[in-house]
């Protein structure tokens, strides 16, 4: 267990290393996909590796520790006290974040149904009067698009389809779903921000080839892009640039160009990725269980 416990801790750094390459060869469908996963799979072996530390406690427990002293027994330390202190401490501070991470997507989902309140259930499309250029894809059942009217008005005909595509591919493939796990992902380990931050982008580009392939022409899409940015920005008065939420310049730049294959091999070695950290926690539980039955005979 000395070993292997720290193996999810330590791979949970090279995730956020190959991401961003990973983003830019792979077609954002299968990158967003795999990263997504192997996102998961290592915020969940990094977080039961804390815990597996944690556990190590308990030959610290006075009542073990007195029968160990009656039966002569010495305990055994699989980690230094320490360690497994600190663990304790990352496990509060996880909680904490995963707390305030779902408080944060249940009020935001909150805000979008109530935006939704007084419509026909069977619609689509609501058309929010607002001098405020927005539009938001709000998934359930069935998904809603929210646009305002402000946003119509500044696109022309073939951008509007352009923007509803966009906004409509978030609902068909659920890209919520995905942002959400991410997010907790994230929120359990931090060191994957950096995945969060590629496969949000990752969910926008996959939007934008969506919406490519569905007007046929890419240089459209391009432009309803650029013209939505820019009347967006134009009503925060007092701004600077602010294209960085949804790296819109990249994602021109990536429409102006052939979108990138589906690159298999490379997504079946990030989710090998994923899964190493999981095996890593197999096999420290294994150990753990090994030491838990040397400690509590009678366990």
């Amino acid at each position: 267990m000395r070993i292997d416990v720290y193996v999810p801790i330590v791979l949970s750094l090279l995730l956020p290393a190959v991401a961003p390459q990973v983003g830019r060869r792979v077609s954002p469908a299968l990158a967003a996909r795999v990263l997504t996963v192997a996102a998961v799979l290592t915020a969940a072996a990094s977080t039961w590796a804390l815990l597996l530390l944690s556990a190590t406690l308990i030959d610290r427990a006075p009542s073990v520790a007195a029968e160990a002293s009656e039966e002569g027994r010495a305990l055994p330390e699989p980690v230094p006290e320490t360690i497994a202190v600190v663990a304790v401490a990352a496990l509060g501070v996880i909680a904490f974040r995963l707390f305030h991470a779902v408080r944060a997507q249940l009020a935001t989902r909150r805000v979008l149904l109530r935006l939704c309140e007084g419509h026909p259930p069977d619609s689509e499309l609501i058309v929010a009067a607002s001098s405020t250029p927005h539009a938001f894809a709000i998934p359930g059942t069935p998904g809603r698009i929210l646009v305002t009217a402000a946003m119509l008005g500044a696109l022309e005909p073939a951008e509007r389809r352009v923007l509803l595509a966009h906004e409509r591919a978030h609902l068909t493939h659920r890209h919520s779903a995905l942002s959400i796990a991410v997010t907790l992902a994230a929120a359990a380990n931090p060191l994957l921000v950096p995945v969060r931050t590629t496969v949000t982008f990752l969910l926008e580009r996959w939007a934008d080839e969506v919406a490519a392939g569905s007007v046929g022409d890419r240089r459209t899409t391009a432009r309803a892009l650029a013209r939505a940015a820019l009347i967006s920005q134009r009503a925060r008065t007092g701004c600077a640039l602010h294209f960085s939420e949804h790296a819109v310049t990249r994602r021109i730049a990536a429409l102006q160009t052939a979108p990138p294959p589906d690159l298999w091999p490379i997504g079946a070695a990030v989710l090998a990725l994923g899964a190493l950290p999981a095996l890593g926690a197999v096999d420290a539980t294994g150990d753990l269980l090994r030491l838990l039955a040397e400690t509590l005979p009678d366990w």
